[in-house]
């Protein structure tokens, strides 16, 4: 069921967002560590960090906030179409398992819709837009990894991967999603769940034609999207380093990029350590949820972007932006998720304090780093809660049938065994 007045409250998110490019002055957003870091400043930004292209092409643009709020128009409608491409494929999921009546007794609100707005209204992604900072580009090309994966679009989802990639170095992760949104599709039962069905109907009056059709159901890994995948990667991949060799051939060209890349303004003698913590510490969390979400891509992703927002070396308000966004798409899912109040007015109360505390630190001399700090380490806390009370409540919601059998109205169910997924 789609939200009323959508495209009206779309119309004024971008609206708001462009008096505040034209009319609100000076905000100082660009001077702020939360909004705007090393990492994703324009100003601050060097042509070794990861972007030569995009330093290339914004650097001409007087009024570059103008860009961004396009941009994060974009990546809302994709978004949108994102939850859409989910939908579908819920409802197909649904029918494979011959649960057609929960398709049609179906009234959940269009999570898209849902996802998109919360995007486009969600202050994080209003101040990295005015802030002129590349955050929202960022955004984008991830939300198009997605977006192309789900489509099985590979030279849309290689390109999204090479140019997040050449960005910023944390969106290398996706490719384990990439690759089973590609193989398996947005959203795949799990082969036991047909299995369960098969001895459900076996100990039933089930014709041979039904327990056929249901085997043939079980979806298969399909490499062929993967390959097409692989091969645009390559050839995007070596687009985008001939185009970066060209534009840093007189100040050192792509070697000296390279050195660059793991960038962290630590002290010399814990640099190694840090590099190690800040770039490592990522990838030893991709197998196991890769294990345990293999079935759910999508969602797969949005915990992927979650981490890295709490795990990289330089975090700001932007990557809060994109994942929450990424969570409205499971909106009926995660419906029924505990310590909402505390986790909204903690965000806000993080958000409020922290720009005291930098105040209190740098400017009036009356605080101390801990004080910034503190509020730091809150911020992560929240986070990972948000991130660990999602995927629980995703699993539990998995295990009790919410997706597949729980919305079926009077007739046979599958039992299915508890945290089996």
């Amino acid at each position: 069921m789609a939200i009323r007045h959508y495209w009206s409250m779309a119309a004024a998110a971008v609206g708001f967002r462009l008096v505040l490019v034209l009319f609100g002055g000076d905000l100082h957003l660009a001077s702020r560590p939360e909004v705007s870091t090393p990492l994703t400043s324009i100003r601050r930004r060097s042509m070794y960090h990861g972007s030569p292209l995009l330093l290339s092409v914004l650097g001409p643009l007087t009024n570059k906030s103008l860009i961004f709020v396009a941009v994060d128009f974009i990546a809302a409608m994709l978004i949108r179409a994102t939850g859409r491409k989910l939908q579908i494929a819920r409802n197909r999921s649904l029918k494979s398992l011959d649960l057609t009546e929960a398709v049609s007794n179906s009234v959940n609100v269009s999570a898209g819709d849902i996802a998109s707005l919360i995007y486009l209204w969600n202050p994080w992604a209003i101040v990295t837009c005015v802030g002129s900072c590349t955050s929202p580009v960022e955004n984008l090309m991830v939300v198009i990894i997605i977006y192309g994966a789900c489509s099985r679009l590979a030279p849309l989802a290689a390109f999204g991967y090479v140019m997040a990639t050449h960005l910023s170095l944390y969106p290398a992760i996706l490719i384990v999603p990439i690759i089973l949104l590609l193989g398996y599709g947005p959203d795949t039962p799990p082969t036991k769940v047909f299995r369960l069905k098969n001895s459900n109907a076996s100990k039933t009056d089930v014709s041979y034609d039904e327990k056929s059709s249901s085997s043939r159901d079980v979806r298969q890994f399909s490499w062929k999207p993967v390959l097409h995948f692989t091969l645009w990667l390559l050839f995007w991949s070596s687009y985008v380093l001939l185009l970066s060799s060209i534009i840093l051939n007189k100040v050192g060209g792509l070697q000296e990029m390279f050195k660059k890349y793991f960038f962290a303004e630590v002290f010399d003698f814990f640099r190694s350590f840090f590099l190690i913590v800040f770039n490592m510490n990522i990838i030893f969390m991709v197998l196991p949820l890769a294990i345990r979400l293999k079935h759910r891509p999508c969602f797969l992703a949005f915990v992927y972007t979650g981490i890295v927002a709490m795990l990289k070396s330089y975090p700001s308000v932007g990557d809060s932006a994109l994942y929450l966004g990424l969570l409205g798409l499971f909106a009926n899912e995660l419906a029924e998720m505990h310590f909402t109040f505390f986790l909204f007015f903690g965000y806000i109360g993080v958000s409020l304090l922290s720009p005291v505390m930098h105040n209190l630190w740098i400017w009036r001399g009356t605080g101390n780093a801990n004080f910034y700090f503190a509020t730091g380490l809150a911020y992560t806390c929240l986070q990972t809660v948000l991130v660990i009370e999602s995927s629980i409540l995703h699993l539990n919601s998995l295990n009790r049938g919410f997706l597949y059998w729980g919305l079926v109205g009077p007739g046979p169910s599958i039992p299915l065994p508890r945290y089996h997924y």
